[in-house]
Parts: C-alpha cells; structure tokens; sequence
C-alpha cells in the first residue's frame, strides 16, 4: 500500500546579498531536493520584492513558490533544511486543501 500523497505550496524568501548566481544556485538546489522527495508541479518565481519589515536589515527579498506533492514526512525535512541554508531569509510550507 502506498502513502497518501498531499499538495503543498512552499514560498522561499532569499536575501537579495545572494547575486543572482547565487539566488539560482539555491532554487536549484530547492529543486532538485524537491523533485527527489517529491512530485514537483509549478515553479513560479515571483522575483525582487518589498518584505513588510525588515528581516536580518534587509527590505527586499526575492521570492520563489514552489507547488509540489509528496508524503507527510517531506515537509519537515524540507523546513529543516530551510533553517540550515545560509541566504534563506524566510520560507513557509502551506499544506493545500482539496
């Protein structure tokens, strides 16, 4: 029997001290961890925005959603992995209701 899959929207906030090869290089590797674990659906990348406050002094962040599906224990290891990377800024992953 196999494990029920859920949907999910994991948004990434990446500090814009990154450079752009370097906020690549972490949605990449977002991706691919993804994509490993999980069934990945939609990449959308939102790009440069405004934060609400500032986070570590900074105002901007740029902002990638990830759509994807997979077991329950995923998400957890994804967060975690969150927390260890250096230029994540924020990230949050939303569980979607069918």
């Amino acid at each position: 029997m196999s494990e029920v899959k859920n949907s999910y929207e994991f948004v990434l906030v990446l500090s814009m001290k990154l450079g752009e090869e370097g906020i690549e290089e972490v949605t990449k590797k977002f991706q691919d961890l993804i994509e490993s674990n999980a069934t990945l659906g939609e990449v959308d990348k939102w790009g440069k925005r405004r934060l609400a406050y500032l986070i570590n002094k900074e105002s901007e962040g740029y902002y990638i959603l990830f759509n994807f599906e997979s077991t329950a224990v995923f998400p957890a290891e994804l967060d975690r992995i969150c927390k260890i990377t250096d230029g994540v800024l924020r990230s949050l992953i939303v569980k979607k209701e069918v």
